[in-house]
């Protein structure tokens, strides 16, 4: 039976690989993860990494799962600190925005990963989906605020509103990422201002 300090150990070691497979899958993708090129990377045996998780489709869960948790945590909890309505869909899209810049150089597990991912099935696809569809409908309540809070039209669709502001985080990744171009971010920026004369009272 494991005592508390080996427990506490076996986690430090798996949290240390996962950190590890997290930065492997954005110069990689998730499909290019496997037992023994973690190993190589965190000097650890093909068998101590694979102790920790059991296959590779569960390291690439367990990789998804981190992924969220950072994402959430940079992107989404400061702007619990902000008013509700505006001011906090303002800060979330901010919020985004600076994680697309990071992730332009560094890589988006979100995307490369519905690359990989978009037509097969299978629990890494399932939790990719989630992750997504958690984080959009965070977006979609974030816009519902700022519609009972009078910030927004009545008439505002939240699923449509959210739809394009996920579009211009797309188009930043792609603009950035394969054309290049240096001015997507400032683009980005104006198309999110634009939707929100459209869509403001």
């Amino acid at each position: 039976m494991s005592t508390p300090k080996s427990a506490s150990k076996a986690e430090h070691t798996k949290a240390v690989i996962v950190d590890a497979a997290l930065r492997l899958a954005s110069q990689i993708g998730l499909e290019g993860l496997s037992i023994g090129a973690l190993a190589e990377v965190t000097q650890m045996s093909k068998s101590g990494v694979f102790a920790h998780f059991g296959s590779r489709e569960e390291l690439q869960i367990s990789v998804v799962r981190e992924y969220f948790v950072r994402f959430e945590r940079d992107v989404f909890m400061p702007t619990l600190q902000t008013e509700r309505g505006l001011p906090r869909l303002r800060a979330l899209f901010a919020n985004w925005m600076s994680q697309v810049a990071h992730e332009v150089q560094s890589g988006c597990l979100f995307i490369s990963g519905a690359v990989e991912f978009d037509d097969r099935s299978g629990p890494v696809r399932d939790a990719l989906e989630q992750s997504m569809k958690t984080w959009l409908t965070a977006v979609r309540r974030c816009i519902a605020m700022a519609i009972e809070a009078g910030h927004l039209a009545k008439t505002t669709d939240p699923k449509q509103m959210m739809f394009e502001i996920h579009g211009l985080i797309l188009a930043v990744h792609y603009e950035a990422k394969f054309l290049k171009s240096v001015h997507s971010m400032e683009r980005a920026k104006v198309g999110f201002d634009n939707l929100l004369i459209r869509y403001k009272i």
